[in-house]
């Protein structure tokens, strides 16, 4: 078990009371018919949490059943804006850190400290600071890696796994043409320094390139400028996708046990279908397979039907 503080800092108070018309808007957000039946809802409560030696900028709102939802790069907790107040107006406690190097968590220096094994003690450590034993875990990219590992290794934090663009780690088996082609820039980005500075150069033009269709490009650029920031971020690729890796990861991972949700879209231009659709395999359990048409960040893409699918498969009781 890890060991775990927090200090709570809520930005406003906690509420109890009958659906206002707030909660009822935050019902129609989230497909559900509303009910007259009373909401708990923590509108806006922010936490820093220590956690596995590191700090971690925490959002945790609403109640009961709890739901973490790991982000990838470039992103933060910031790409469930749309998901948290419908999830949380349903009945679910909402838990959505920034993961370690990204937004406003700690970016520890060394590269080895963005192994995915760490984050996945990361997200163990701030479900044990917030009293959290078992959680559904949602992750996009690289949040989806993490996720995959956690309800690996931990199976009994993990209820019930959605797992966002990426699949199951080396469940695709070597890569053909088209899914080395859609991972060309993670080459580049093995480059410590040299990558840095083309992805910065002629106003951040190549890494504009590289995330060409993703809605909030320009505050990806706002944050990846704050000092250390971009190289915090690389460094998730640094750690786990080495060279010689290039052609597939060996499959020695345990399988995973909870039920499990993986969602592919269309215009994903870093990942096939093929490393998604084949996760099946590595479920013990149920498995459940949607595609959705829109580009690679489905959360902020395709919000409402996101949001639909993720109350339709996750327990609230």
């Amino acid at each position: 078990m890890l060991h775990a503080i927090f200090e709570a800092r809520p930005t406003t108070q906690s509420c109890r009371a009958a659906p206002s018309a707030r909660s009822f808007k935050l019902l129609e957000i989230a497909g559900r018919r509303p009910t007259s039946r009373p909401v708990e809802y923590v509108f806006d409560m922010t936490r820093t949490l220590r956690a596995n030696g590191l700090d971690f900028h925490v959002r945790d709102e609403g109640a009961r059943h709890a739901v973490v939802l790991l982000h990838g790069f470039p992103d933060t907790g910031e790409l469930w804006r749309n998901q948290i107040p419908a999830l949380a107006s349903a009945g679910f406690r909402v838990i959505v850190p920034d993961l370690r190097g990204r937004g406003r968590s700690e970016c520890p220096p060394e590269v080895e400290s963005y192994r995915l094994t760490e984050s996945v003690q990361d997200v163990t450590g701030i479900m044990d600071a917030l009293g959290v034993k078992r959680a559904h875990v949602v992750g996009h990219d690289w949040g989806a890696g993490v996720a995959w590992l956690l309800a690996a290794l931990a199976p009994d934090r993990v209820d019930h796994l959605v797992a966002l663009s990426v699949g199951y780690p080396g469940a695709a088996g070597r890569p053909d043409l088209e899914a080395l082609q859609k991972s060309w820039y993670r080459l580049l980005f093995l480059h410590e320094g040299k990558a840095e500075t083309v992805l910065q150069q002629n106003d951040w033009e190549l890494f504009r390139v590289i995330f060409e269709g993703a809605a909030d490009i320009d505050s990806y650029i706002e944050a990846m400028a704050e000092p250390g920031a971009l190289t915090a971020g690389l460094n998730w690729y640094r750690a786990n996708l080495p060279i010689e890796r290039i052609m597939g990861m060996p499959r020695s991972l345990p399988p995973v046990a909870a039920p499990a949700l993986g969602v592919w879209s269309t215009g994903d231009h870093y990942l096939t279908e093929r490393q998604m659709v084949r996760s099946q395999d590595r479920v013990t359990s149920s498995w459940r397979y949607e595609r959705f048409d829109c580009t690679h960040w489905i959360p902020v893409d395709r919000a409402r039907e996101l949001n639909l699918l993720l109350i339709d498969f996750l327990p609230s009781g």
